[in-house]
């Protein structure tokens, strides 16, 4: 696909992440997402999960904004989300993306992870998307275009390769909901 697709996907990521459409996306935004994807499988906000998949998001977001130049708690505006998530992880390919995104998929995964088996399952995978806004019906076709291997359980690197593979274009399945 086109750099239009990227650029599109990632105008869609800030607008999502825009909670209160400021025109800015600010740190408490990130912690909403999280808190939305905890709620979602009922998690305890106090629990080691929960409390990774937050440190996750914040830390991602800490690393954005100071990349941005604005300091760790700075807001971003559109124009720099995309220059600095261009910069920092789609020019770096594979090594931006595990430093930047891995990190909080992984703390996803462990929340998502209800039988310790370190993969999440299609139910699991339909409660995360929910959480994110995502049609149920989507949740299905979107979970079987990212089991690669075929096996009915999703890893980090199948998630990770998958949001890397939206996000640069080369797949269409729904992974930013309203």
């Amino acid at each position: 696909m086109t750099t239009a697709v990227k650029n599109d996907r990632l105008k869609k990521r800030f607008e999502k992440w825009d909670v209160n459409g400021n025109g800015k996306i600010e740190k408490s935004d990130f912690e909403a997402e999280a808190s939305r994807i905890i709620e979602a499988f009922g998690e305890d906000p106090a629990s080691p999960q929960a409390r990774a998949v937050k440190d996750s998001f914040a830390t991602m977001f800490e690393y954005l904004a100071t990349k941005a130049g604005t300091g760790p708690n700075g807001p971003l505006n559109e124009r720099q989300f995309t220059e600095v998530v261009e910069a920092q992880i789609f020019q770096e390919g594979d090594s931006g993306f595990d430093r930047v995104v891995r990190p909080t998929i992984a703390a996803i995964v462990g929340l998502c992870d209800t039988d310790g088996d370190g993969e999440v399952s299609q139910q699991e995978f339909g409660k995360w998307l929910a959480a994110i806004g995502v049609e149920a019906s989507a949740a299905g076709p979107a979970f079987r275009a990212i089991d690669t291997n075929g096996n009915g359980r999703l890893t980090v690197d199948e998630l990770v390769r998958a949001v890397r593979d939206y996000h640069m274009g080369k797949i269409d399945v729904p992974l930013l909901g309203k």
